[in-house]
């Protein structure tokens, strides 16, 4: 597993864009955890993410390249549109999707629905310079604790991973999950494997 820091990101920044479109494993900071991610239109390197978080049918969300993409490929209500100004920030928008090959299949399997991100963090202009979904999900093993720093990576997380985009410890929790495909929203804030909600 290769360390990248953030200096290194601006000198290798065309290089470590191929690597991600190539298909590549890695863990990148966000505005609220880390988390491990690939080229989210790729299938084989969804799975792999899969097989090394032991998580195989729950969906996965994605980082979007760009509020753009969330309206070619999302069913966005008026409720939706007031949310998609919130962006950049701490949450993953739950949309209808409307067209299916936007992404990988494996990101979410069985369902029609798909989970959005624009972080308020340098990685979005990463990723909108990529032009590619970017799968999100914590960088660890279902109902294992969250990453915050290297020093809580999982052995075996690390074993599959290529590189990471660090920058030190952050302490964060996970985004706020804002479901925009039902009448009323549900707001929850997931803790370790499961999903609290507000009152």
């Amino acid at each position: 597993m290769e360390i990248i820091t953030k200096e290194e990101i601006r000198l290798r920044k065309e290089e470590i864009k191929q690597r991600i479109l190539k298909g590549e494993i890695f863990i990148y900071p966000t505005d609220t955890i880390y988390g491990i991610g690939c080229n989210g239109r790729l299938q084989s390197a969804v799975e792999k993410i899969r097989d090394l978080k032991g998580r195989p049918k729950a969906p996965f969300s994605v980082i979007a390249p760009s509020t753009d993409w969330i309206y070619q490929n999302c069913e966005i209500t008026k409720k939706g549109e007031k949310w998609i100004k919130k962006l950049p920030g701490p949450y993953t928008l739950i949309f209808k999707c409307i067209d299916a090959a936007c992404v990988a299949n494996a990101i979410n399997p069985d369902v029609d629905t798909i989970g959005v991100r624009v972080p308020n963090h340098w990685f979005s202009s990463f990723v909108r310079s990529a032009g590619v979904p970017v799968v999100t999900t914590s960088a660890n093993i279902v109902g294992k604790r969250f990453m915050t720093s290297l020093d809580d990576l999982d052995p075996e997380i690390k074993k599959g991973i290529s590189f990471i985009l660090y920058e030190g410890e952050i302490k964060g929790k996970p985004s706020t999950l804002i479901d925009l495909t039902k009448k009323k929203k549900v707001i929850g804030i997931p803790i370790g494997p499961k999903v609290t909600k507000r009152k």
